[in-house]
Formats: structure tokens, sequence, C-alpha cells
């Protein structure tokens, strides 16, 4: 096997030309003996040709030369036979049992809660989806990149380790490995090539060599001035940083410079520039230069050869080469990793593998992930030679550390990363403990990585640390836990030897801790400077689960335990000595003296940290849970055991927190407050705090009682409290040393009371998570990730919380928002206890208050004694000896006494509280002694001793007399109710001792407590109707209250909009806020809107009230205007074709006529609130009775146009219509002479209202047109009637949606912005020249009369009726006005004038619908000879005859009539809707319901149409007939009825969002499918759902960023531009957040609408659980669209959340 040798010679004697053909050239390599010199030989001479061109690479033909000239012949010579048909017959005879499909960044996993034996143990999407796990308990989570499918890994996975496409490659793995096994020769030809290829790739990728070649490579001809200045990317430069320095050193463009750093973060290096070497030398110096300018280290420049650059990313191309090849065969990777771990024999020199490991801190990006894969293609895929991977891993595990910590790049881009593959591996990780001493190898890691945090005592101390370098360190830890997750379950005297000694060494790193960053505390001046504290507190909670599962590790073993046990007691007994040189005190009380060494927490150093006293309790706790501890004074002896010294720190640290809390060291600034919070803090408190107070019980159970309280009195700095001395008059003094008796009776509660540890009782783990629940439920109902976040994780990240929860709680689901909680079951509530060790004292507070308050509501007392603890173990059960000692008697005396005493300085309610909680427990604790035991039995004698006299003294008492006068202290009323029950617990136990029954006790017991209720009842129901009475009123006056200051708010924020929103206008016109008020019965007038038997409109006194100033004031005309704020957007919320690309904008844009299909409207929406500006209004009714037919109305207009027409065009002819007999030259005066009588004055407004008049439309003009303000253009008018037909179509669309009836259901912000909307639109014309009003008439009545259609009028097909009707009838009165005289017509004018523009609108839209709808099959229906069907038949006989048999006479009437009923709806309902809020007329009653049937009749009478609308075209045929002739004859009519082009079909499809699927994991599965189409590479993308169409998007990557209008924007903008106007909605696939975006800079986050089985969001799949849909979430996703609350949705957040003003939502 060539694998060396001198490369120079060997070329020598190869000689010869290479062949130019393949296969000759294989032929040729095969006769050659060393293979390793030709192959070096031909790389020399083609690599270099092959990559000449690195600035600008045509990476296609590269590829095609590369396997032309190098791979085709090599596979042919190592294959045999064309590589092709060779590797396809591999690949058919069979597959891995192992996945191993390597997750890129962003890609989702997922683990088993059931199944995994770790967390770290996790599925690919089609490895899951195929599995039997997708049925359990199951998380996903995001991929950080670098893991590994563990699919096939049978140590992995307790059941189900094979997923159904791999369970074919395990069942058949021995017949399938002799099938395809390779051949003799190939495994002979692999071991031939394998070498030189390895040794290549491993000797370019370290080559430090910037100008040469290897000897061997260098063809005999002179070296070519050549270079490359190449640029490597690094973590400390951003993107900004390395454009910047490109563009200043370089010189190049701005998109040259982003293409170079694009490329240089994805593949770690890129040549930018080429040329002789003293050009990319000078490149160098300048990007160094430039690069320190804006940062404080230089980017990475060096300058390579060309050939060397080129030699190096073929290196990297053989790399993946090899990697694709492993995936074949597993004779390659054995023999691979043969090659790679082949040691030269007596050589020192590491093997192949170990060198790439030890270089991957130097080797640039894209050879990492190439070196990686490949490691993981072959040594991961082979458990054999994985454990010996994992060997060479452990043996540079220092060094290879050490290059990752100060190395700048990702952990995710380091080998280090590997080793979470090795290390969780249960079989792997037991070898390399007992074979490679691995724990021993990461504790002297972590010691030796951290040496300059160590101060001259040997402690850490990290006053000005490095994060990014203590970030690194973590990474050893993690490495501890992954090899500790799996505790062995067979022990041998190796792994007990191997794992001890870790163990040890582990201690060193605790002993540095132990102790470390003491503090003083502080007198006199503040702190100047707070100290670091973070980075000990951080490397506590890493070490957290570490601590645990050694001590977890120690339990599995009675021999290890108790050996561990003698070395933790050891180091603790070591750190402990510094103490010891002092001289011993002596302190007396209550006839008991305690000799301990003098210190003060307030004056002497504190520690805060003490993992190794903490760690020995851990140990102390499983020798007592084992039984083991009867054997402990084998191993350490009584006399070296010490517990007073044991004691002494960790009470120090309770003492310190009690200090603090006592504001003793408040001058020692917020440093020390954060520390307390975490010492207590779920993160922390199971080593810390929990800790601690463990340590003082193991004291207590082995020191005496009395000399126990002295020690705690003693610390707490409390003797002289106790002592008869007379107390200071310092108020602050007094106050510290009330908090400090408070802490300290909290402390001793906690070490009788808290018994739910396993190990201190016979509890489970179980217990212990059920009582955590049961208390933080008795603060309030909670959600699960709120307790899941208040529950300790373990090693395996779980709280096992499910496991419990159901016993202790019920589950309350959620409603359309908010989120599910679980609220506390009845009978659990009997389990409170109000002094539960992890309360804050917010949380003691609350609960408290919770549970008194139930109570009462339950009419019983407010006593809440603790609950029975359960018995202390046998080697704690000396604890309870506390509660019944002399000097717990005394201190409980004390405090009573001075309550009693009324010294109110010396005593508070909380203290009293306490000392009830701890007379609570030691009755109890006697009485359950009592129960179990003969009284003679019973040495615990609580009892006899609260009951006998504090001294001899005359006035003497005991604690029961005390409690007798502690009833009549009316300071502590509140206890009066706890005070009873312990006087009746007195009494129990009394007759206890007396041998007394049970039964009477208990009998007597509740007959006390039922004989109180009675007494309370009469009083308390009195009582509580005076409460309630109070409570209403108090509440009503809250109410007004709050809602004056909620409508203040509301309108400060509307108001001020304009700061932040440039479409929220102000809107100039009056109007209403009150709902439509039904009219009075009296009026029998009929609800007709339109013709001359038009209803009234209904007259209402408006008094509105400004916002601003409050004032009310009744709308006059002559009174101050008032408007409405306004907030106007462009709107696709009704298309539904969004592939269509209309530039909708811009100042060539005619918005005259809207197309069908609603592509893009203009939304004017508001808030509904009032506010001072102009007031206008004046509707005078005129009380005149025509009566006019529509060929007459007609006449009128047509001849009024027509003069009109020939007045303003300068003498061209005009063609009048062929219906009309009466010539055009006497039109004027003809106009007046008919309708003289139908006039009257126009309304005058004031220049302030045309102001704001003006104002509102040209901001419509310019949102709607997205062009500059201009009040003068033309289509200022058009825009407003536009926006009006399209504010009240979008309306419409919501009212149908949700089923609501179209009167009466508009919210008012809905209903008071509509109204005003129309009468604005309606004044709208009188700020415009009336001649340009005049000219949009004629081009919109020419699309009804075709006679004056020019040439830009569209056809009757290509536009939407319903805004050719609001602009008609809009635009109308324009034709009353002459130069002289300025008219309107008068009310009966305007009757007809509506009646005649709406009756050809709907004949017109009828016609619409007929010839784009009612061309469908007819489906089975039975004969069908109604009026309407034979209506609707002759009418079609017509267009039939008229479309020259175009349109098919065959359809049937009633079908033609079904698709007219159907289609006409939505347009009757937006008519209706704007005659309504345009005359005022109020609707039938019909309409203010839901009826379909008696909805289109009511609609049919309010606008004067027969229910059979066929019946318009026979009332009217003379006059209609010419016009439906041409209607029909049009040319774009009769290519759709051809089938040509496609019409608009109506009704119109309503918009719903995108159907989503149920099960979230379907999504994910679309987005790992997901390939960017603008990009080549593998790399994982952010995928982006658009919610409206569907559309998978590669959100924040250059990759697909456009340039607009001279911007670049994100696909995900620029894609709401088209999709949506601008506002748009996608859902973030891989993170599950929905995020609302409008226009470039704003947008904001929204939670998704998919729910976990405790009806919570999770964003960011941070807890990982199953998500599925919520339809009533989503709904509410599609009504903000819908409704047109994007912006303000965003406008909501944006106020809330001001974080995201930093974000860049234009590249989003």
């Amino acid at each position: 096997m060539a694998d060396g040798g001198d490369g120079g010679a060997a070329a020598g004697a190869a000689g010869g030309r290479v062949p130019a053909q393949p296969q000759e050239r294989a032929m040729w390599w095969d006769e050659r003996f060393d293979f390793q010199t030709t192959f070096l030989q031909c790389l020399a001479k083609h690599v270099p040709n092959i990559y000449s061109a690195e600035m600008d690479p045509l990476l296609e033909k590269q590829e095609e030369m590369v396997q032309t000239t190098i791979f085709y012949p090599m596979e042919c010579y190592l294959f045999g036979e064309d590589p092709d048909i060779f590797l396809e017959k591999l690949q058919q005879s069979g597959t891995s049992q192992l996945c191993g499909k390597v997750f890129k960044g962003g890609e989702t996993t997922y683990s088993c809660r059931d199944c995994a034996v770790d967390p770290t143990c996790v599925l690919c999407m089609d490895c899951f989806q195929n599995s039997i796990h997708k049925n359990h308990r199951y998380k996903m989570h995001s991929s950080t990149g670098g893991g590994f499918c563990d699919c096939g890994d049978t140590e992995a996975w307790k059941t189900g380790p094979l997923c159904t496409k791999h369970e074919h490659g395990a069942s058949g793995t021995a017949k399938e490995n002799s099938e395809c096994q390779l051949n003799e020769e190939v495994m002979e030809h692999s071991r031939r090539v394998f070498p030189s290829v390895i040794k290549y790739i491993v000797d370019m990728l370290i080559w430090e060599e910037e100008k040469e070649l290897p000897l061997e490579l260098t063809i005999s001809r002179e070296k070519a001035d050549n270079y490359y200045c190449v640029l490597f990317n690094d973590e400390h430069h951003s993107y900004d940083h390395v454009i910047y320095s490109l563009q200043r050193a370089l010189g190049c463009e701005l998109g040259e410079a982003q293409l170079h750093t694009t490329a240089i973060d994805k593949e770690g290096r890129r040549a930018v520039k080429a040329g002789h070497y003293a050009t990319c030398q000078e490149a160098k110096e300048e990007i160094k230069r430039h690069s320190e300018n804006v940062s404080q280290r230089p980017l990475h420049v060096e300058v390579l050869h060309a050939d060397v650059m080129a030699h190096q990313k073929f290196a990297l191309r053989l790399g993946s080469w090899l990697n694709k090849l492993m995936s074949y065969s597993s004779d390659f990777r054995q023999i691979f990793c043969q090659i790679c771990l082949k040691e030269d024999a007596g050589s020192e020199k590491p093997c192949f593998i170990s060198k790439l490991m030890l270089w991957d801190a130097k080797l640039h990006k894209g050879a990492r992930k190439v070196l990686h894969e490949l490691i993981f293609s072959s040594f991961f895929m082979e458990m054999e030679y994985k454990k010996l991977f994992a060997v060479e891993f452990v043996k540079y595990y220092k060094a290879l550390q050490k290059e990752y910590i100060n190395d700048d790049h990702d952990r995710v881009l380091s080998v280090t990363a590997l080793s979470v593959q090795m290390f969780t591996v249960p079989t792997l990780a037991r070898h390399l403990i007992e074979e490679q001493k691995v724990i021993t190898t990461i504790t002297e890691t972590l010691l030796e990585v951290l040496p300059e945090y160590l101060d001259k005592n040997d402690k850490f101390n990290f006053q000005g640390y490095n994060q990014e370098k203590l970030n690194r360190v973590y990474a050893v830890i993690y490495d501890l836990r992954y090899v500790l997750i799996s505790k062995p379950t067979l022990w041998t005297d190796h792994l007990r030897e191997r794992f001890l000694e870790g163990f040890v060494s582990f201690l060193r790193i605790l002993t540095c801790m132990q102790g470390m960053e003491e503090i003083k505390r502080q007198i006199g001046q503040h702190i100047e400077v707070d100290p670091d504290w973070e980075a000990a507190i951080a490397i506590q909670m890493q070490l957290k689960n570490i601590l645990l599962m050694f001590q977890e590790w120690c339990a599995c073993d009675e021999e290890l335990l108790l050996k561990a046990y003698k070395e933790c007691h050891k180091a603790v007994m070591r750190c402990s000595a510094n103490g010891r040189s002092r001289e011993k005190t002596v302190f007396h009380l209550c006839g008991h003296t305690l000799e301990s060494r003098p210190y003060r927490v307030s004056t002497d150093p504190v520690s805060i940290h003490l993992p190794l006293s903490r760690t020995l309790a851990g140990l102390h706790v499983r020798l007592s849970k084992t039984g083991t501890i009867s054997r402990l004074h084998e191993f350490v002896s009584p006399e070296e055991f010490q517990v007073d010294l044991l004691v002494e720190y960790p009470l120090r640290c309770l003492v310190l927190v009690a200090q603090v809390a006592a504001e003793m060291w408040r001058r020692n600034g917020l440093s020390l407050i954060s520390q307390v919070f975490y010492y207590q803090d779920v993160k922390c408190r199971e080593e810390m705090y929990d800790k601690d107070i463990i340590m003082l019980q193991i004291g207590a159970s082995l020191m005496d009682p009395n000399h126990f309280l002295l020690l705690i009195l003693q610390r707490y700095e409390l003797a002289d409290a106790f002592k008869k001395m007379k107390p200071t008059k310092d108020q602050d003094l007094i106050k510290q040393c009330n908090v400090l008796i408070e802490e300290m009776l909290q402390i001793l509660i906690y070490v009788v009371g808290e018994r739910y540890v396993p190990g201190v009782s016979n509890v489970t783990k179980e217990d212990v998570i059920m009582r955590e629940i049961i208390h933080l439920l008795c603060i309030e109902p909670m959600a699960h990730s709120a307790i899941t976040k208040s529950l300790p994780e373990n090693e395996n990240n779980e709280t096992g919380l499910e496991n419990v929860i159901d016993k202790v709680a019920t589950f309350k689901k959620p409603g359309v928002s908010g989120h599910g909680v679980y609220e506390l079951k009845d009978e659990c509530l009997k389990e409170f206890n109000m002094f539960f060790y992890h309360y804050t004292k917010t949380q003691h507070s609350k609960a408290e208050h919770t549970q008194k308050k139930r109570r009462k509501q339950e009419n019983r007392d407010e006593a809440l004694p603790p609950p029975p603890p359960p018995d202390f173990s046998p080697a704690f059960s000396n604890v309870v000896r506390l509660l019944n000692c002399d000097v717990m008697m005394h201190i409980l005396r004390t405090i009573l006494q001075r309550a009693v005493e009324l010294e109110t300085h010396l005593w508070t309610e909380a203290m009293i509280q306490m000392v009830l909680h701890l007379l609570s427990l030691g009755l109890l604790e006697e009485k359950q002694q009592l129960q179990k035991s003969p009284e003679e039995e019973v040495t615990f004698d609580f009892y006899h001793k609260a009951t006998r006299m504090g001294s001899s003294a005359l006035n003497a008492v005991n604690i029961l007399m005390l409690l007798e006068k502690l009833k009549r202290v009316p300071q502590l009323e509140a206890q009066k109710d706890t005070v009873s029950w312990i006087l009746q617990m007195f009494n129990t136990v009394k007759r206890l001792r007396e041998k007394s029954s049970l039964a009477t006790t208990v009998a007597a017991t509740s007959g006390l407590e039922a004989t109180k209720g009675d007494e309370k009842q009469s009083t308390q129901d009195k009582e509580k109707a005076e409460r309630k009475r109070k409570a209403e009123a108090a509440r009503l006056h809250r109410q007004k209250i709050m809602a004056q200051m909620s409508a203040l708010q509301r309108n400060f924020i509307e108001t001020h909009k304009i700061l932040y929103e440039n479409t929220l206008e102000t809107q100039g016109k009056e109007d209403a806020i009150m709902e439509e008020e039904s009219m009075s019965l009296a009026i029998d007038y009929s609800k007709i809107a339109l013709g001359p038997k038009r209803g009234p409109s209904v007259a209402e006194k408006e008094v509105l009230t400004c916002i601003l100033c409050q004032e009310e004031q009744e709308v006059k005309l002559e009174s101050a205007a008032m408007v409405l704020s306004a907030c106007v957007q462009k709107s696709t919320a009704l298309t539904q074709n969004r592939s269509r690309i209309l530039e909708l904008s811009g100042d060539t844009l005619d918005p005259l006529f809207m197309h069908p299909d609603l592509p893009c409207g203009t939304h004017t929406g508001s808030c509904g609130h009032v506010m001072h500006a102009a007031c206008w209004q004046n509707e005078d009714a005129e009380a005149v009775a025509q009566i006019l037919s529509l060929a007459r109305w007609l006449e009128i207009v047509i001849v009024r146009i027509s003069g009109y027409s020939m007045k303003n065009a300068k003498g061209e002819k005009q063609n009048a219509p062929a219906f009309i007999n009466k010539g055009v030259g006497n039109s004027a005066l003809e106009f007046h002479s008919i309708l003289s009588f139908g006039v009257q004055p126009s309304i005058k407004y004031s220049s302030s209202i045309k102001e704001m008049l003006i104002l509102f439309a040209t901001t419509i003009y310019r949102v709607g047109l997205k062009v500059a303000p201009n009040e003068a253009d033309y289509r200022i008018p058009m825009m407003t009637w536009s926006t009006c037909a399209f504010t009240i179509q979008c309306i419409e669309n919501l009212l149908e949606t949700e089923g609501k009836p179209l009167f009466g259901s508009l919210q008012n912000r809905q209903h008071s912005g509509l109204k005003a909307l129309v009468q604005f639109a309606a004044a709208q014309r009188t700020t415009s020249p009336q001649v340009l009003i005049q000219k949009h008439l004629i081009r919109l009545l020419g699309v009804l009369l075709p006679n004056f259609k020019v040439e830009d009028t569209p056809s009757l097909l290509e536009v939407d009726m319903f805004h050719v009707l609001v602009g008609v009838v809009l635009s109308f009165p324009s034709l009353y006005w002459e130069d002289t005289v300025d008219l309107q017509p008068s009310s009966i004018s305007s009757a007809y004038n509506h009646l005649y523009l709406f009756h050809l609108t709907t004949l017109a839209h009828i016609t619409q619908i007929v010839l784009s709808s009612a061309t469908e099959s007819p489906t089975a229906r039975s004969h069908d000879n109604s009026e309407e069907a034979c209506s609707a038949q002759s009418f079609c006989k017509e267009v039939c005859r008229y479309t020259s048999g175009c349109f098919s006479q065959d359809i049937p009437g009633w079908l033609v009539w079904d698709c007219v009923k159907k289609g006409i709806m939505p347009y009757l309902r937006c008519a209706a809707l704007f005659f309504h809020y345009l005359l005022g007329v109020s609707p039938p009653e019909e309409l203010l319901q839901v009826s379909e049937e008696g909805q289109f009749k009511a609609l049919c009478s309010y606008l004067s149409l027969p229910t059979n609308l066929f019946l318009l075209f026979q009332e009217y045929w003379d006059t209609v007939n010419p016009l439906l002739q041409r209607w029909c004859a049009d040319p774009v009519v009769l290519s759709c009825l051809k089938g040509e082009s496609i019409a608009i079909r109506y009704p119109r499809k309503r918009n719903s969002l995108i159907e989503l699927p149920e099960d979230y994991s379907c999504l994910l599965n679309q987005a790992s499918q997901f390939r960017c189409p603008r990009s080549s590479d593998d790399e994982q993308k952010h995928p982006v759902l658009c919610l409206f169409c569907g559309a998978m998007l590669c959100s924040q990557n250059t990759c697909c960023q456009e340039l607009v209008n001279g911007e670049e924007l994100g696909a995900c903008t620029s894609h709401a531009l088209q999709c949506g106007a601008g506002v748009c909605m996608f859902l973030k696939i891989r993170e599950c957040k929905v995020v609302l975006i409008e226009g470039k800079t704003r947008g904001c986050l929204y939670p998704a609408p998919y729910l976990d089985e405790y009806g919570e969001t999770d964003p960011g799949l941070k807890r990982g659980n199953p998500l599925h849909l919520c339809r009533e979430r989503y709904r509410k996703l599609h009504l903000l669209w819908q409704q047109h609350c994007i912006i303000e949705e965003i406008a909501r957040s944006q106020e809330t959340n001001q974080i995201f003003f930093g974000f860049n939502w234009q590249l989003l």
C-alpha cells in the first residue's frame, strides 16, 4: 500500500506521458506500480489548469473538466468497469441500517420523549414520519447544524430504533452484506487509491507555504507570477465591515463587494484580487488597514499562489468525492477508516485523521464542512471505527478544546462539536471512562483553560472576564454532561476506580469554586462599580445538572457512594481549615452554652458559592435514601466528621440572604441582589439554596438541638435580641432586627418542616413534583409552559410534569385568544403550606391572599395551618427535637410575650405568623407520634414544654396562656382563626396524652367549628350584603372613570398615528357615531330608497362629543365642523387573481374604471372618533311629484350631454343616439325648458370645509395611486368615487363572510366611517371643476350608453358595475351646472336620477352575469316553468340573436335565472348600503336579519326593483333594446363567448386565507423540501409561507433580494407589494411565527394559529411540543385581513414593542 515515500524520486521513476483518453489513462494507471506518483503527476498537470480562474470561475465547466480528466479515469481504475453501472449495482444491493443524515442549520429534528435514551437522540424528518415515534410524545426543534440522525442506532432508543425505510437494511444485514460486499479486486484497488487520495487531501489542507507547492506536485516549468489575495471569514467582523473594507481597499462597486462578502461567509474564504505578488500584497495591506479602522482587529488576509489555491480547492473536491463514495459500501468505509487511523511504525506523528482534527481550527469554513461530513459518512457509520475515532478524539481532547477556545468560529464549525456523537453512546461512554479516563481528561481540560481566572488562593475570580471565551469553555462542561447522561447498570472494579478518579478530579474544580468571589459588606460609602457576578452564576447553572448526575452515579453503587462521600468530605474539610485559627468564644442562653469561633457575616468575607458543601449534602441524602449511612463511620470517623464545620458555610450563606432582605447590604449594589435572586431561582436552587437547607437539616440531626439553635442565633447576630437587654431606639436597627428574626424563623420552619426530599423523608420524585405544582396552582391557575418554567429540569430537560399533573389539576381550554390553564383540584387544597420554601415573598403573599379569600367565600375560618408533614427518615429523625428544645421555647415565648405586651416596635405580624406556624408544626408532630405509638414511647413532649412556665417569677406565663391573650390583641385580628386552631390542637394533644378517644376529640373539634360557624353566620350575612352593595357602587364608579380614561387614551393613540403612519390622514366630513335607530312605529311610509315613492330620510338630532376637548356639539350647518380620522390603504382583499402583474399606480394609470376582478382597490377605514373641524350639511326636500319615464329621462339626459359635448368639442361633429329624434342645436334651451322645475341652488361650503375636503381627497389620490400630492390632478374625483365603492364592497364581503345581516350589525366605527365616506364622496364634486366632473360622467355613461363610447371606454365585461353606479350617481349633478348658474337637482329630480341610473346599471350588470356566468352545463333538475325562468329564456334568445349565435339559447331558463339571482346579490347588497348611507332611508326589517330568500325580496323592494329582474327589460324594452344590441356586439364580449378569453364569473369567489394542514409537522416537511429557486447550494434557508396566496419564499437571504425602484427589498417585502399591495401576512415555518408587514419599513410578529395540547403557541419551537391548527385563531387572522386591520395591528404592536423599530423589515 503506497502511502508515502520520496515523491520527487518517484515522479522521475514513473516517466512517460500521461495518456489523453480516460479509459487509456485508467489502464495506464493500472500498469504503474506506484499509484501515488502517477496520481500526483496527473494532478500536477491538470489541477492548475482546471482551477485557473478563481476570480470569476465557470463552475459547470470546472466540474466537467474534473470529471473527465481525473474522476472518471480514477473511478474506472478503482471499480474495474464503468463507474455509473458499478455504483448503480452497489446502490441497489442494499441500504445501511443507520440513516446517517447530517443536519444543516435550521433543519427540523424530532426527539421522542417516551423512547429516546436522552434528548440528544434525534430523527430527521423522513425517518420520523416513517417511525412509530410520530404517535408518541415527541418534541420538534430546529437544528443548529452539524447533528446526525440517530435512526438505526439501537443504543439511542428504548423502542423503535428503526424507521420503515431502514428496517430493510437491518433485517437483511447478513444476507445482503454478502451480496453487496466489494470483490477482492475493487478492495485491492481501494487500498491503493485511498492512501494517496487521503494523503493528498491532508497535505494540501494543512499546507502552510503560500508561494510553493510540495515537490511532487511541482511540474518542470517556470512558476508563473500568478497570485490571489484571499480574504478569510471570521466572526468578529460584520457583513457591513467587510463590504466597507473591500470597497475602500479595492475600489470595487457595492454589488461586487457584497458578492465577495456573501461567498466568504458561505465558503470561509474568497479570492478578492488576482495579479502579481506585489499587487496582491499591496491589496492585503490595504484591506487590513481599512478593516482595523472599523474593528479592533484586522481581517485575516493571505496571498496565495494560484497553483496552491487550485490544489487546495481540488483537495476539498476530492473530499466530497470520498464522502459520496462512503455512502455506497461498508467496505469502502472500513478501508477508509483503517487508512485514516494507521500510524507509521516507530513514529510519534499522529495519524491522518488526527492531523486533520488538530488542524481543524486553522481550516476555513468550507474545508471544515467537508472534513466533518467525511467523518460522519465514514467513522460514524461503522460502530467499531466510531469507537477507535473516539479514542483518538479523547487522546487529543485537551489540544482540540484549547484550539477551539482560541478560535473565533462557531461551535457547529468545530471538530469539538462531534463530541456529542460519541460521548452520548452509553457503551462508548463506558469504554472511554474505563480505558481513556475521559472524565479526568475533561475536568483537567476545564482547569487548564481557565488559569487566568484563578487567584492566589487557587479560587476562581471572574472579574473582567471574557464572555466569548467563557461561552466556549461551556462546551467542555457540556461534554462532561454528555459522558454522564446515561447511568451504568453494571459496575466493574475498573469502572468504579476510573469514575472515582474522575470524580476526585472534578472535586478539584469544585474546590476552586468553593468560597470564590468572596464579598464584604460595604459600610459608609456605596460601592463605586458593581463587580462582575454573571460568570460565576452562569458556570453554576451549567454545572447544576452535572453535580446532580455525579450524585446519581455515585448512588448507583454502595461502595462507590461511600468512597465518593469520603473524598468530598475531605475536600470540604480542607476548604474549611482557613477559619480555624481564631479563638473560640462562649455564648450562654437558657442554661445552654455554645463554644464557637467568632464570625460575623456583616463584617467578615462571605461567599454564595459553596458547590463542595452542597455536593456533600446531596451525597448525604443519598446515603440516607439507600440506607448506606449506617456504614458511614467506616469511611469517616465521628471525630473527623465535625458537623459544626459542615454547617458553618451554608449557614453563613443563608444569613447573607437574610441580611440582604434586611437591606443591610444595599451599599453593595445590584450585583449582590442579582446573586441572591439566582441563588433561590429555579435555575440554580437545586444545587444552591435547597442543598443549604439540607445541610442545616444534617446539622440539626447530628448536633444537640439547643447548641444548633444557639449557633443559628449567633450567626444571625440575634443573640442580644433574645436576651433580657434593652434594645436600641434606632428605628433602622429595630427594623433590621425584626427582618432578621423573620428570616431566621422562616429558616427554622424550613429546617423542621421541609421534608419533601427523597432521603430526608420517605417520598418519591413524583411526590416532590406534585407538591411543587400544588403550591404553584395555589397562587393562581397557570399555563402549562408557566408551570414548566417554574419547575427544575433534569439532565434530560424533563420536569416530570406530565406524569403527575392530571392527579392534582384539571385543564381548562383556551378561547380565541390567551392560553389554556391548569386549575388545582379541590382535594389538593389541603396540601397547601403557607410557608412553602420555594415561594418568593410575592408568591407567598399572593398564595395566602388567594387561599384566605377562597375559604372566606366558602364561609369557613381563615386559618391556614400546615398540612401534616411526612415522617423524617431515620437519619434525619432527630431534626424534630429542635421544636421542643429549651432555646426554641424561649424564642417562641419571647416573641409572643412582646406581642401581648404590645411592644409594637419589637415584633411584626409576619413574625407572629411564623411563631404560630412553628407551634402548629410541633403540635402536629406530637399528634402524629401519639397516634402511631403508645404515650410512654413518645419522647417528643412539645405540649408539656409549651405549657411549662417560662421562669419561676410570679408574673411568668407559658405559651398556652400567651396564646389566649393574643386573641385579644387588636393588631392581630387576622390571626385569630389560626390561634383558635392551635388552641384546639393543644386540646387534642392533651386528650391524646390523657388516653382519650380519638373519635371524641375529632367530634369535639368539628362540633366546636360548627358552633363557631353558626355564631358567625348571621353577622356574616349582613356584612356580606353590605360589602356587596359597596362593591357594586365602587364598581360602577370605577367603570365610569375607566370609560372616560379609555376614551382619552384611544383618542390620543389614534390622533397621534400621523407620527409614524403616512396613510393616516384627517378626513374632512361630518358624521354621527351613533348606531342607526329603528324608526318610530308611527311612521307609515314604505321603506323604498329610489324613485318617486322614496321613503323619508331619518332626520335625527346629532349631538357629537369631540374626543380632544370633550365638548358636546349638535351637528348643524352653522356649527363648527366635525371630522373623523381615517386610514387609507391599497388593498387586494377581494381579488382572486394574484398572478396578474398590474402596475396599479403611477402617473399613467387611469382609475376611472375598475376591473371586475377588483385587482387592487383603495380602502378607507375609520376609528370612528369625532373631532372638531368644519361643518357641512344641508339637505332640503322638495315636495314636487312628477311622473317621468325612463325613455323621456334618457332622452333629456342625452340631449343635455350632446349639447354639452358640442359646446366643448370645438366644432367637431357629434353623433346623436339613433333613438333620439330631436336635433341637438337647441339642446341647452331644451334641457332647461324640460327640467326648470327640478333644480335648486347648490349648497355653498365655506373655504375651511372645502380645504378639508380637498385634503382628504388628495390623500386618497396619493395613497391609492402612489404618487406625489397634486390637488389639481384630474384623477382626484375618480379616486374618491373608487374608494367609496371599494370600501362598501369590502364591508359587504365581510358581513357575508361572517354571516351577519346587512344592516344593524356594523361596529360603530364602521357605521360612522362608512356614512361619512359616502357623504364625503358626494360632496367632493363641489371642490373640482364641473367641466371635469362632466367629462368623467360621459366616460362612465359610455359603458351604459354605447353611443357616447370613446376610444378608451372598456367593454361591458371589463368593468365592475358597482364602481360605475357609484361614479355616475355622484357625478350626475354636474349636468345641472352652467357657467352662469351653479344649480343642483331638486329632491324629486334626484329621485328619478338615482332610480334610472340604478336601473340602467342593473340592466347592464344582469347582461354581464348572463354573458359571463350562465354558461354552465345544466345539472339534473325538474322542468321549471316559473315566470322568472320563462323571462330568462326569452331574454337569452335575444342575446343569442344579438351575438350571432355565439351565446347558446339552449341553456334552460331556470339555470339562467338561478345564475342571475346568485350573481347579482353582492351588487344589490352593496347598492343598498350605498343608497342607505347616501339618502338616509331606513331599510326594511328583513335586512336587519339573516335570511337568503327574504333578503332578496327586501333588497328588490328597497331598491325599487321587481323580484323578477327580467321584467326590467320588458318594462324598458324599446329603450334598452338598442343598448343591449350594442353591449352584445362588442368584440370583447364575442371573444369571451367563443372561449378566446376568460371573463369574471359572478358571484365572485370570496377570498380566504390558504388552507393550512392540521399537523404542524406537515408544514415543517414542506419547508424541509423547499429549495430556493435562486440558489444552487444546499444550505438551509428561512422558508416563509404567504397566507394570502400560498407562495413559499426564501426570507432574510441575499439570494432572493430584489431591486425595486432602486431599493434592495427582501423576498417577503417584494412579494407583499404584488400580492397584497404592500400589506401581507406570512408564516415563518421554522419559527412558528406569523409576520405582518406593511410597506417597506413596518411590520410586527403575531402569534401563529398553531397550538399545542395545552392551548399555547410555541414561537421558535422552543418547547417543541406537537402543534395542531386552531381553526378559531386562523379565522381571527382571516378577519384581520378582511377587516383591513393589519396596519392597525402593526401600529399597536410597535407601540407596545418598541424593540421592533430596530428590525430591518425592508430585507425580510
